[in-house]
Order: C-alpha cells, then structure tokens, then sequence
C-alpha cells in the first residue's frame, strides 16, 4: 500500500515538475531569447530593428576622401500592425505590384522559382537560410520532402491567397508572408523590403499607406573619384560562402561586406557595430516609442597610401599611351596597333607605400551594378586587375638579376667583355639570335656589363645566363622579389620563376618538363618560364634602388577612428628580405641602368636623356605565346643618386619597352614637378 502511494506521489512530482520546467523555459524563451518581440493586452507591439552601422571612409595618402556614405532610405515592414489591418492580402498584392511598376526588385528567401513549373533552388542560399526553410516546414506540420508545386498550394491555403490572383502575384506576396512568418519564431531582425529607395519611389510605396511599413534611414557607399576602381573595390550582399565565415564574427544575415580590393582588404576596420533600435507601436502601426536599446558605432577611416593626384596621372598617361599605339603604332612596320591592356604601379622606394596602381581598362565603380552586364563582355576584360594578378614575362628588365647573380659570385666582373656575333651558337640545339641581329644583321661588338644593360644586349646575357646557371639566377631573384608575395593586402598572384620546379608544374607532358641548357639562357634574359606581376616588378626595381633591401608592399598607411580624434595604426615599413650585394654588382648595374638613360644609343636616352631629374631606367621587350606584337616592359627609379620612386609599366604587345618611358615621365613630371619635353624613344638594342 506504501508503495502504491510513493509510486503514485512520485509520478505526480514528475508530471508536475515537467509542467514546471516546461513553463519556466518558455518563459525565458519570451523574456531571454527573444526580447525584441513583445506584444501586450493594451494592444501595443514592441520589436527591435537592427540599425546598420556606417562604414568607415577610405582616404588618400593626403586626406582626400575617396569613398565615404550618403544617406539612404529603406522600407522595412512589421507583421504585427500588418495582420491586425483588415486586409493583410490585399495590402502586400498592392505593394508587390506597385514595385513592380516602378522597377524596384525586393528579396525574398522563399527557396522556390518564381514562375511555374515550380522547383526548389536551395543551392543558392546559405545553410543558414536553409536552416530556416526547414524550421518554417516543421511550425506548419509539412513533410520536409513536400514537392515545390506542393508547397505552394500549401501556402495559398495557409495564408489564404484569393484563388482568383495571378501566378505572379501569388508567388511575390507569398515570398512576403513567408519572411514575415519566420520572424515570428526566430531571431531574424525586421524584414527589410527594399534598401536604398530613391525620393520618387518612396513616395510613391508610402502613398499605398501599407499597415506596418516604415522608412529607415541608413546609408549607403559613395564614391568620390572616378579613379582606382581596381584598388578601392566594392561592397555586396554576402555569398552562402561568405556568410558562413562572417557569421563567426557577428555580421548580421544580411550586412554588406568588402566584395574586392580595400572595401575586402579593410573590412573589419571599415565595417562598424551596428545598433538595435528598440520600437513600440500600436495596433494600427503608430509609433507609441523608439529608442537604441544598442547605439549603432561606425568603423574606422581607412588612410591609404595612394596619392590619389598621382593615381589619375598614372591611369590617363597609361590610357592614352595605349590609345595613341592603337592608332598609331611604332616604328617602320607600325607594331603595337594590336596593343590590349596595361598595368603601372608606382612605389615609394623607401617604405613599400604604393602610390598609385592603374589596370587598362578600367570601369566607373559608381555605375558598377548598372554597367555590369556590359563589363563583362566588354573586350579585354576592363574588371581584370593586371597591376597585381596578372603574370607577365618581365623580358629584358630582368637582365639586372642576372648581372647582380654573376657578379655577386664572381662568375664575371665588371671588366669582362663578351663579343656579340649575332646569333649564339654555343648549343647546336638551341641558338637565338640578339634582338638587334635580327632587325638588322648587326651586332653591338665587343660589350661589357655595364654597356650590356644601357643598350640591352641578349646575346651578353646568354652567354653570362650559361656560366652562371640557373640556380644562383633563381637564387637571386628569389631575393629581389621575383616571383614571391609582395605582402600587400589586396589578392595578388606569386607568379613564378623559371627554373626545374616550375616548368614541371606548368606541362603535364614529361616531354616538356625537362629545364634545358636553351631554358637557362633564355632564362637570364627575362623569358623561359619567367612570369612576374607589375607589382612585383615595382617591388623588384624598389629593391634594386635600395641594394637589395626589399620591403613589403603595402596600401595602408594609416588607421583613424570614426571621429577622427584618434590614431588606431600607423604605416611602419617592414623589410621582406635583404640580398648582400657586392660593390661592383652595385656599381655595374646601377650604372648600366644610368646609362640606359644617359648614353646617346641607351634604350631610354630619348625620353630621359635631357630629364632634369636623373633616372636609371631598364627597357624591355618580351615574346609570349600569341601572334601579335611583341609585349613591353619598363621600369625606373628616380632620382638616381637618392631613390625615391619606382615604377613598373607593362603593356601587352605594346611592341617596345622603351616607348613605356613616356608613361614614366609623366609620372615624374606631377611627383617631381618637373617640365620637359615630350620625346619619341629609339627602340631596344640599339647600335653600339
């Protein structure tokens, strides 16, 4: 009998406890979990919205403002004074159709296609999204493998479509009431219906006076310049992908984040904390209260080292140059009319800092949404950011690797003279002919290093590319940044450098993976396997200019709080590397690039020969694997007794590096304020 009463007792206490825990957790559910969702008998609703945060302005190295905000409006709508209106239907069919006048496209993240026959396409949501598919299907007690024509039919009956309304309007508003629907039993903040509404178009919605749609204001970016689209980037909507990294740092479902370049580059400096903005309002859809329950805190400036001035120079000089060749083209057979694209880069020798990186062509990142269509099947690809993620053969500019690889070692010294013949027969199977053999059957005589650099003598440099070898030209260049990162922050490519390991990983034809005698010589002159980007050509060239000191790349100068009364980072060069050079590879290459510039048959006499500020410069003219002209290179460092500047310039088939200088001196003129002359340029490899 004992038993029978404690059995008895116990499963009271049991049921009673369950019935306890079940109360008590749903009320922390309310009062916990969900706070920002309240409604009261006295007929008022209080809901949290979440308020974007304004992002951080990106400035020039000079504190000009090159993308800041504007502000913007949104439209955002709460179910609770929607539903408790006599016609919740009707009101959103009014609405979706009004926008579909006017053209302004809402979002919705019902996983069906919009029109019939109906199908799934979860694939283009995040696991999250996903996630809340299946949370919405288990609330209505429907079958997780329910068909998509099924679901639908489900909806209308659920939400009570009119059976008489269009295909369109039915999906459109049934998108509606599913958003709405999740926010009942989740903790997705107030559906946004439509971001960044012009005046007109705003007008217009809040004429229809929909129950529970409300104008927010936010911001949206704003770009100051034309300039640096390739370098500034853009801001979007998060991928699944991204969502699933970001979501680990807090951003909200829907925050905007830095697609590309500093936007992407910058983003948790930039990107702010955004606020929750806690709203009461009646049945009717008025306003009773609204505070920050979390006040909203913008991100921090981002200052650049990008001279925003020498930017615009260097992206119209590069244009223009291209543009004239086009035209024009150079020499007696009119090469370089084929030209495509281009890159320049300009770097502070000193610190790593760059100045300024164009891409020809380029694009208008304030028109970007509206012109992207067009952008991509636009010829040679003007989105491409060649500056940093294009692999080019450095050609003839690489000759000073080679110098500095023999010298070094003492394989040659600065006395030592090779006789150009014209063609270099050494190897029976493999025997290229110096540039200016075969444009004119001449050759440059008897030539040492230093002439070899001013006049740009292949066939010196094949025979000094043979008893050198390739491991110590791979060593050296390795050293001086060539086909390494240049550690700046935007999305680079390495490149590689022409030696055994790379060739094997270019050719899946054992037949081609073989690095032979031909591959080194043709290695010392900048072509073989050799792919570097212009900006690890201006890293290059910088290191040169600092005997071998090679210092990070870097966009960033300085970090500054929202109000700008705080200083959060500053710029402090970072050496990547330091090649000992000896006092005669210094000598001999340093002069050799002098004397490209100074000696009257120098490859860069013409445009920098009368330059009143001295500069050492190296001209080149690489072969590639299409028909066409032949690609150009060049680059510089100035002024030659105290470098500061260093620039890389490439342009495909551009035909000449030395026409390249033009480009350059423009460049010097706004940095330096110098006023010269423009001059046409004798091509490379001339008479000796």
């Amino acid at each position: 009998m004992r038993y029978n009463i404690r059995l008895r007792l116990g499963l009271f206490l049991t049921v009673f406890g369950l019935l306890i825990g079940a109360y008590a957790y749903r009320l922390i559910q309310l009062q916990v979990i969900s706070p920002r969702k309240t409604s009261s008998r006295s007929g008022t609703y209080t809901y949290d919205t979440r308020v974007t945060a304004a992002r951080g302005e990106i400035l020039d190295r000079n504190g000009n403002v090159l993308v800041t905000n504007r502000a913007s409006y949104n439209l955002i709508i709460s179910g609770y004074a929607l539903f408790n209106s006599e016609s919740p239907n009707e009101n959103l069919r009014q609405l979706v159709r009004l926008c579909r006048e006017l053209d302004t496209g809402f979002t919705d993240h019902l996983p069906v296609t919009r029109v019939k026959p109906y199908e799934y396409e979860t694939s283009g949501y995040s696991d999250t999204w996903n996630n809340y598919f299946r949370s919405f299907l288990r609330q209505n007690d429907w079958d997780a493998d329910v068909s998509a024509a099924q679901l639908i039919k489900l909806m209308r009956a659920r939400f009570r479509i009119p059976n008489d309304w269009t295909d369109e309007d039915v999906r459109d508003v049934l998108g509606l009431r599913y958003e709405l629907d999740l926010r009942n039993y989740s903790s997705l903040p107030t559906y946004t219906l439509l971001s960044d509404v012009d005046a007109e178009q705003l007008a217009a919605l809040m004429e229809l006076n929909v129950p529970g749609m409300q104008v927010q204001a936010s911001t949206v970016r704003e770009y100051n310049t034309t300039y640096a689209a390739h370098i500034l980037g853009r801001t979007g909507a998060m991928s699944p992908e991204e969502w699933e990294v970001y979501k680990q740092k807090g951003y909200a479902m829907d925050a905007y984040i830095g697609k590309d370049g500093l936007e992407k580059a910058f983003e948790e400096e930039l990107h702010g904390t955004d606020g929750i903005l806690r709203t009461t309002v009646d049945r009717e859809g008025n306003i009773i209260a609204q505070y920050y329950a979390v006040e909203p805190k913008a991100g921090s400036n981002v200052e650049t080292t990008v001279d925003i001035n020498c930017q615009m120079i260097t992206e119209e000089a590069l244009e223009n140059f291209i543009l004239n060749l086009r035209e024009n083209g150079v020499g007696a057979k009119g090469e370089g009319k084929d030209a495509e694209g281009g890159a320049v880069v300009v770097l502070d020798v000193k610190t790593g800092a760059v100045l300024a990186s164009a891409s020809y062509p380029t694009f208008n990142l304030a028109t970007f949404n509206k012109d992207y269509n067009n952008l991509v099947k636009e010829k040679f690809s003007p989105m491409f950011n060649r500056a940093l993620m294009q692999a080019y053969p450095p050609g003839s500019t690489y000759k000073m690797s080679t110098a500095i690889a023999a010298l070094n070692d003492g394989i040659i010294s600065r006395l030592t003279t090779v006789e150009d013949k014209g063609i270099y027969d050494y190897y029976e199977d493999y025997q290229p002919a110096c540039y200016l053999y075969t444009a004119s059957h001449q050759t440059h005589g008897v030539i040492n290093c230093t002439q070899a650099l001013a006049v740009s003598c292949n066939y010196f440099f094949y025979e000094v590319g043979r008893l050198t070898g390739w491991e110590r030209m791979d060593a050296t260049a390795k050293a001086l940044g060539l086909g390494e990162s240049t550690g700046v922050e935007l999305s680079e490519t390495k490149g590689w450098r022409a030696n055994p390991e790379s060739k094997k990983a270019l050719y899946s034809d054992p037949g081609f993976q073989v690095f032979t005698a031909g591959d080194t010589i043709s290695m010392a002159i900048g072509q073989s396997e050799n792919r570097f980007s212009p900006l690890q050509m201006a890293v290059y060239t910088a290191a040169l200019a600092n005997r071998g000191v090679r210092y990070r790349a870097t966009f960033l100068n300085r970090v500054i709080s929202a109000d700008y009364q705080k200083l959060l980072y500053e710029l402090e060069p970072t050496v990547a590397s330091r090649l000992e050079i000896s006092d005669e590879a210094y000598e001999v290459y340093t002069r050799g690039m002098r004397e490209a510039v100074t000696a009257p048959n120098g490859t860069a006499n013409k445009v920098f020969g009368s330059y009143p500020v001295p500069v050492c410069a190296k001209t080149g003219t690489a072969q590639h694997g299409s028909a066409g002209s032949d690609h150009a290179s060049f680059v510089c460092y100035a002024p030659a007794d105290d470098p500061q500047i260093a620039i890389a310039i490439y342009v495909e088939k551009g035909a000449q590096g030395g026409n390249l200088g033009n480009i350059a001196k423009s460049i010097f003129d706004a940095l330096f304020a110098a006023v010269s002359e423009n001059d046409t340029v004798s091509p490379e490899n001339s008479l000796n």
